[in-house]
């Protein structure tokens, strides 16, 4: 399965999260390994941020894309307070050195801060003209936040799994009726879920490990994109293997009984 974004840009719906990637220096072998692993499988989405280890992940995802950039889709993350038009410049040249790359994929406000949303998407728009980033997005911004946005955006950056299910109420169907892929950020619940019994049965039955359940769940209507952090290689063929899985109705009606979604709306939940 594949998502297209506005610009025309397909990916597979599953890529490769690395929030704490970086954090701990003996593991730096198996990290880039279990990218490298990804990429090898078709996970092309890379994420990260600037705000993840202070620079430690994207310096790690440098390593791991070193002659294969073409490989990835690089995702990177701006903080708010660095989203104003000469912070955001000094951010993302900050990022692409540490990544060891002349332009981002796609460039992202990590949140909404005291920035105007309009300097913040004009810092963008400068910063494509200048070839320095392809497009442009957000992250964890509400259906009242993109009410103010300018258009343009070419996804809404998200925590969206089966325990976390508002955005279906509201800010899913707004994204859907724009024409904006989501992309779903800790799509595990941070491996919460991956312990849940209930969930780990409807696995079982069809011959899925839990990860895969829920990582086809979150993907299924096709305009969602996840991007589960592989800290190991298994992990990264795991999460691979799930990009073509189809989950039979009974499955996604349990699914449903197991973790329904709210009756309202509620506040866009972060982590």
């Amino acid at each position: 399965m594949s998502i297209r974004f506005p610009n025309g840009a397909v990916v597979p719906s599953i890529g490769i999260g690395t929030w704490n990637v970086g954090d701990d220096p003996a593991r730096r072998d198996e990290e880039i390994a279990a990218i490298q692993v990804g990429l090898d499988a078709g996970l092309r989405v890379v994420d990260t941020a600037e705000m993840y280890g202070s620079g430690r992940s994207e310096r790690r995802v440098g390593e791991a894309i070193r002659g294969r950039r073409d490989d990835a889709f690089l995702v990177s993350k701006v903080l708010p307070h660095h989203a104003d038009a000469a912070g955001i410049r000094r951010a993302a040249h900050d990022s692409l050195a540490r990544l060891g790359t002349d332009r981002l994929d796609l460039y992202l406000l990590h949140w909404r801060g005291p920035v105007p949303l309009e300097e913040t998407v004009a810092a963008f728009e400068d910063l494509r003209d200048a070839g320095d980033i392809l497009d442009w997005g957000v992250s964890n911004l509400d259906p009242d936040d993109l009410a103010e946005l300018p258009a343009g955006a070419a996804t809404d950056q998200i925590l969206y799994n089966p325990s976390r299910r508002g955005p279906e109420l509201d800010l899913l169907p707004l994204l859907r009726r724009r024409g904006i892929p989501a992309m779903a950020y800790s799509p595990l619940e941070q491996a919460r879920v991956l312990g849940d019994p209930v969930l780990a049965e409807l696995a079982s039955s069809i011959g899925l490990t839990v990860a895969q359940l829920v990582l086809a769940w979150v993907i299924r209507s096709g305009d969602v994109l996840a991007i589960p952090k592989a800290g190991d290689v298994a992990h990264a063929r795991d999460n691979a293997a799930a990009i073509d899985v189809e989950l039979p109705a009974e499955v996604l009606s349990a699914i449903d009984a197991r973790f329904p979604a709210p009756a309202r709306p509620v506040p866009l939940e972060m982590l």
